[in-house]
């Protein structure tokens, strides 16, 4: 083989190898989600499975996990690419939806589901109107099912993580809308 062959080879083998560069960064500062991944997709025992939540979550809807940084990216602080940082989260106590909703659809009409959420002046009042003449009992079944009444200390349900969770977008004095087009 010529040796003017094995020239542009022997450039494309030189200049086409690409080195990796570490880069040393305090994780905490990473900001961009394209820069990492929480809660790490290797760990698995970042949800809690009593409460279908992220494990150690605290009541003000925190909780600390596992996170992986970017490739070629190394934390300062635990001197690889994994680090924790906190996420938001639900904090459950113990309520679950689908025992709400039983409740309230075969015992609705005598406040049980409402005395279950820790509403007992409400659960009293549906013993006594029977359900409100079986109208309130309807009109609860739709609030638990859409998630709209929860439980009175101010958790949330227990819900699979992959399930059907809602997240309820309330607006304020401080909330902008835009208005369409068409108005």
């Amino acid at each position: 083989m010529c040796c003017c062959a094995l020239f542009p080879l022997l450039l494309l083998l030189i200049f086409g190898t690409r080195t990796t560069h570490q880069v040393n960064v305090d994780c905490n500062e990473l900001q961009m989600m394209g820069q990492f991944m929480c809660p790490d997709p290797s760990r698995t025992d970042h949800i809690d499975p009593k409460t279908q939540q992220l494990a150690g979550c605290t009541k003000e809807g925190r909780a600390r996990v596992w996170c992986i940084a970017a490739s070629e990216i190394n934390c300062t602080e635990t001197g690889n690419s994994t680090f924790t940082r906190e996420v938001p989260c639900k904090w459950t106590n113990g309520y679950h939806l689908d025992t709400t909703l039983l409740l309230s659809v075969f015992l609705g009409m005598f406040g049980v589901d409402r005395f279950y959420l820790g509403y007992p002046g409400i659960g009293l009042l549906k013993f006594c109107t029977l359900g409100g003449m079986f109208l309130g009992q309807l009109v609860d079944i739709i609030l638990i099912a859409l998630q709209v009444v929860g439980p009175a200390d101010g958790s949330a349900y227990v819900i699979p993580y992959y399930g059907a969770g809602i997240h309820i977008v309330r607006s304020d004095n401080v909330t902008y809308r835009l208005p369409r087009d068409d108005w």
